[in-house]
């Protein structure tokens, strides 16, 4: 069997896509590829993961906080399922939003041109500008209080 220009350059592609990356800026360049913004992440990713079914699996140094529009808090893991415009099935990634911190389930741009992104945070759909995701945002460490008060905020919503 040989190898044809074009399933060599289909190979060649695949591989890059399972095999992990160290640069925030390739995820950044993944994501764009895909019809999302490249800042949906923040600048402390270590390497991904995308494997052949589309199951994307970010790494970051540490667990995080950052600010969109209201403030995010991250996992050290962050996993979805990547489609064309959508990131669904989202764990990993909590919003605050009233006092409250809710899981994102997913994140989708369906027209661009609108210039809107759309979170969904289970209780409510949530439209933020797409300029807000340009830049991957700067991602503070926090410490272990902070944690447990998100788990708690997850606690009392799930009770509710």
């Amino acid at each position: 069997m040989s190898l044809t220009p074009t399933s060599l350059l289909a190979l060649s592609l695949l591989l890059l896509l399972v095999l992990p990356s160290t640069a925030t800026s390739s995820l950044h360049n993944l994501l764009q590829s895909q019809g999302l913004p490249g800042g949906l992440f923040p600048n402390t990713v270590k390497s991904y993961k995308l494997d052949p079914m589309g199951r994307l699996e970010v790494h970051l140094d540490s667990s995080c906080m950052a600010k969109f529009e209201n403030r995010v808090y991250f996992d050290n893991t962050v996993r979805a399922n990547l489609s064309f415009g959508v990131l669904n099935g989202l764990e990993g990634l909590i919003q605050e939003e009233l006092f409250l911190w809710l899981p994102v389930k997913g994140i989708s741009v369906t027209d661009p041109s609108s210039g809107l992104i759309l979170f969904d945070i289970g209780v409510a759909h949530k439209q933020l500008s797409l300029s807000l995701f340009e830049v991957p945002p700067l991602c503070n460490p926090q410490g272990a209080s902070v944690k447990e008060d998100v788990v708690m905020s997850n606690v009392f919503v799930a009770q509710r």
